[in-house]
């Protein structure tokens, strides 16, 4: 992590590309190096490991990204430069909140499972893939939100309705999602068909939002409800809502469901919207109904082979 923040010492804007190639170049990397691959083969071990470090100093406030792929170093990280003349690794950036905040669990799996880096060695195996499974899909829940706000509000509009239609709201007859646009409904962005005649609707609104969304946003979604005598609905945000703005969703009637932006890039991840498999590992345990339960006896050992049981003199 350090020799990658030190390059963007100078102040100017890098490209990972040309960050990867000076790291490659200061370490005397080979070509054969260079082309060795994760166990997984779907990554250069380098270029993954130098993807990771920029992550982590991102992440933690030292470099800034003025535009995709382009970094340039920042006050904390010139600070951090001038107080680790050694070496920048996680037991450093763990001085940094924003490091645990974003190793934690994210969307509606958010229990904190991811140990301090102090104890990582304490943990099983078992423990290990859990936490690196939490931590590489935060990794991706922060990218998701970071290329959908950049996304128009029209973009983002259909990517709700995609997003609930692929969670299984509106089946799979013709035109059973609905985006309003625009011209809007009343307040309303899209409704989704539960059912072939459309007898049960869910009324969708989105609001690709940075500052939390507050009760009276929440107080229109309703009466925009009420005006179409809807009994559901659906808002969706890409950042957070408020205390206020929860307390009132769940004492209102008709009902409506908050979905903030975490919770909406889990969903794309759990249903296939805007993401694809990269690696799939499958995890064997024993099969012990097969394989027994119990050591075998002694006495099972065969003394023709010249194996002697417990029970030979």
């Amino acid at each position: 992590m350090r020799p990658l923040l030190a390059l963007t010492e100078d102040g100017a804007e890098h490209n990972i590309t040309a960050l990867r190639q000076e790291l490659a170049s200061q370490f005397g990397l080979t070509e054969a190096e260079l082309d060795q691959e994760l166990p997984s083969g779907r990554a250069k071990t380098f270029a993954n490991r130098v993807g990771w470090a920029t992550t982590y100093i991102y992440r933690c406030g030292l470099l800034e990204r003025p535009r995709r792929s382009v970094y340039r170093i920042t006050d904390r990280g010139r600070d951090v430069l001038a107080r680790y003349p050694q070496r920048v690794d996680l037991a450093v950036l763990s001085e940094f909140p924003e490091l645990q905040e974003f190793r934690r669990p994210r969307g509606r799996s958010r229990h904190p499972v991811v140990p301090p880096p102090s104890s990582t060695d304490a943990a099983t195996p078992d423990e290990r893939i859990a936490n690196a499974y939490e931590e590489y899909k935060a990794a991706l829940v922060a990218e998701i939100l970071e290329r959908i706000s950049a996304q128009t509000a029209d973009f983002f509009e259909q990517l709700v309705l995609d997003v609930l239609h692929a969670a299984g709201y509106g089946g799979r007859h013709a035109n059973s999602t609905i985006r309003l646009g625009r011209s809007g409904d009343g307040g309303v962005d899209g409704v989704i068909r539960e059912d072939e005649l459309g007898l049960d609707l869910i009324y969708v609104q989105a609001k690709r939002w940075q500052n939390p969304v507050g009760r009276p946003e929440i107080q229109r979604f309703v009466g925009a409800l009420q005006g179409q005598r809807g009994a559901k609905g659906v808002f969706l945000t890409t950042s957070t809502f408020s205390s206020d703005a929860v307390a009132y969703a769940e004492s209102v009637t008709p009902r409506v469901v908050l979905v903030d932006g975490e919770d909406l890039a889990e969903l794309m991840i759990d249903h296939g919207v805007g993401v694809t498999v990269d690696t799939s590992y499958e995890l064997k345990k024993l099969d012990r109904d097969y394989l027994g339960d119990e050591e075998p006896p002694s006495e099972l050992a065969d003394p023709d082979l010249g194996i002697r049981t417990a029970t030979d003199s």
